[in-house]
């Protein structure tokens, strides 16, 4: 194949002569020279789109991170806002704690029982092989005060129930004794036994103890019981009678005023009635009987005659 080349403005030609195989290679440049240009194009958009997905896929790593960041600062000021009123919770129960150790050592001395049965200045024993347990976290100082404390409490509530017990014990057999005085003021004008009667003159059987008194003085019921009978009785005159329990009960005759009516419940020391001289009477007296299992019994075996 023959090129002419002009050189110049004057029409000098120049003639070029080409081979088949340079012509082929000069074809093969051509279609080449396209086929690159797309085949870079491509790789350039390929790789900016796999910078993008990276770009956005940082981008979401790093806002996942400032999310957890977040939510676990969020987590740590609730901890710490659960620490503090769990450390102030145990102050107010550590005082109440003192508070009750207080009022078992009270107690324990005014019902005289301060001889080690009942102990409110020391924690209470605790022993037993130690078990380990190698999966076991450890546990927080808060936590473990805390267990200390609520065996303290466990060990002085039990103390305090027995404790309750012994003297609610004691107080309820003071109160069944026969011991207080039925009146505050007069004395004693005839005892238990065999006697001159006042009215027929002759010897017979008194079965209480009688109390010279103004009429209208106070009455008291000489231990706890309850009311089984209120009103007139014969010889009596008005009277009360009360049983104690236990098979115990007391008589009050002759009296002027009944305070009290049958199935009452009255403590030791409690106004019943006011002396009078009511029934088979000479005068304002109470008329006191004890009786134990169905029979008289001698008064001054148990009130505190005065």
């Amino acid at each position: 194949m023959n090129i002419i080349i002009l050189t110049d403005r004057q029409g000098a030609a120049r003639a070029v002569t080409l081979s088949l195989p340079v012509m082929l290679a000069a074809l093969v440049a051509l279609i080449a020279l396209p086929v690159s240009a797309l085949v870079l194009t491509w790789s350039m958009l390929g790789s900016e789109s796999q910078s993008d997905s990276e770009r956005t896929n940082t981008d979401a790593i790093w806002e996942r991170t400032l999310a957890e960041l977040e939510v676990n600062e969020a987590a740590s000021s609730e901890s710490q806002t659960q620490l503090t009123h769990m450390t102030q919770q145990l102050a107010r129960l550590q005082t109440r704690l003192l508070r009750l150790d207080a009022l078992g050592v009270r107690l324990t001395e005014l019902a005289d029982l301060s001889d080690g049965e009942f102990d409110f200045s020391s924690d209470p024993g605790m022993g037993g092989p130690e078990l380990r347990n190698n999966n076991a976290s450890q546990e927080s100082d808060v936590q473990l005060v805390l267990d200390r404390l609520a065996d303290r409490i466990d060990d002085r509530t039990q103390q305090m129930k027995l404790l309750e017990q012994l003297i609610m014990s004691r107080s309820a057999d003071n109160n069944a004794l026969l011991d207080f005085m039925p009146v505050n003021e007069g004395y004693v004008s005839s005892a238990f036994g065999r006697r001159t009667d006042p009215i027929t003159g002759r010897i017979a059987m008194h079965t209480g103890t009688d109390f010279s008194a103004p009429r209208g003085t106070p009455i008291f019921a000489v231990g706890a019981g309850v009311v089984t009978f209120s009103g007139r009785n014969g010889a009596y005159g008005n009277m009360i009678e009360i049983s104690h329990g236990d098979g115990y009960k007391t008589r009050y005759a002759h009296a002027h005023e009944l305070k009290v009516k049958k199935g009452d419940l009255v403590g030791k020391g409690e106004q019943i009635a006011t002396v009078g001289t009511t029934g088979r009477s000479t005068g304002p007296h109470l008329h006191l009987e004890v009786y134990r299992k169905g029979m008289a019994v001698n008064p001054a075996r148990y009130i505190a005659l005065n």
